[in-house]
């Protein structure tokens, strides 16, 4: 059997070249733009946002704080304050609130009324 011999393998000598690329950028770019100002010239009110009020909404103070660590080192003198100082809470009810050591002295000493006795039997 005769052998039988191949042409030369071909292949594409030039791809695609940059003018077609830059061709083809330019009409995508073209059809976006012709596109987006049509919908503008359809629909011109679509330029203003109908979801957000004319005038945003103001809110009552205080609105931020503006030291948050100050504000709460404010907060905790404040309680710390009444937890150490003795005061009316209601008067017409006979109501009183007392520095927290002298309330753990006492409950030390009368115990609570109604809690149970401890295993050992002391209040």
């Amino acid at each position: 059997m005769a052998e039988e011999t191949l042409p030369p393998a071909r292949y594409e000598r030039e791809d695609v070249t940059f003018r077609f690329v830059l061709c083809g950028a330019a009409l995508v770019v073209a059809v976006l733009l012709v596109s987006m100002f049509g919908i503008i010239w359809l629909y011109p009110s679509i330029r203003q946002d109908h979801r957000v009020p004319a005038a945003l909404p103001v809110y009552p103070t205080p609105r931020l704080q503006s030291n948050p660590s100050a504000d709460l080192g404010h907060f905790e003198a404040q309680e710390l304050s009444h937890l150490n100082s003795s005061g009316w809470v209601d008067r017409s009810k006979g109501i009183v609130h007392i520095p927290i050591e002298e309330a753990m002295h006492r409950i030390v000493a009368q115990g609570i009324t109604d809690w149970p006795a401890s295993p050992g039997g002391q209040k």
